[in-house]
């Protein structure tokens, strides 16, 4: 299984996988943030083939946030997806955590089919800016989206989140989690496995 040239790493399952899924990392992370890691991992234990790959600002630097490369990663997340649905039969699955989860929305928009868009910490504003919302191309999207949110996200509440994911012309869901920031991080929940089986509720 070759994905050098989407910088990318597979968690296979046991036996034909039911699907594939794709996800990326946020602004300053890479494809192996923990949190990445341990989706992938669920996502695998679900008889799912799950990839987790470096959008391709990352690719060219190891550090660092992304400058003026979003029609790049754009582009990039494109062929990723496509990249992963050759590896299997099935649904496909595509999102990431934050920036990453944002442009995959954005890709969605532009045309990008997947069978669900999951999407984790949706930056939908810069901290402590909320009248800069990040919202134009969500009505655009028309496929089954999870949006999984931490209740103590700054770049975005709960109540900020709901009317965003109501201009998605899908069905939406909402992962709250309660008393997380922007890592998702919760010491009670199984942040996970409550975003692949809201996930796997959108597949009908």
């Amino acid at each position: 299984m070759n994905l050098d040239g989407i910088a990318g790493v597979a968690h296979e399952p046991e036996g034909t996988p039911a699907g594939v899924v794709a996800l990326t990392h946020g602004a300053g992370g890479n494809r192996d943030s923990p949190m990445l890691r341990a989706l992938c991992d669920e996502w695998a234990r679900r008889g799912w083939l799950a990839v987790r790959y470096n959008l391709p600002y990352r690719r060219r630097r190891p550090k660092g946030p992304p400058s003026g490369s979003a029609a790049a990663d754009i582009e990039g997340i494109v062929d990723a997806v496509a990249t992963v649905r050759a590896l299997a039969d099935g649904p496909v699955i595509a999102g990431g955590h934050s920036y990453g989860g944002r442009m995959t929305s954005m890709a969605v928009a532009d045309g990008l089919h997947l069978d669900v868009l999951t999407l984790f910490s949706y930056p939908l504003h810069p901290p402590g800016k909320p009248e800069r919302a990040r919202v134009e191309h969500l009505p655009r999207i028309t496929v089954p989206t999870v949006f999984t949110h931490g209740t103590a996200d700054p770049f975005g509440t709960l109540d900020e989140i709901r009317p965003a994911a109501g201009l998605i012309g899908a069905a939406t869901d909402i992962v709250e989690v309660t008393g997380a920031r922007h890592d998702l991080g919760s010491k009670k929940l199984d942040v996970p496995a409550l975003a692949v089986d809201a996930a796997l509720r959108r597949l009908g």
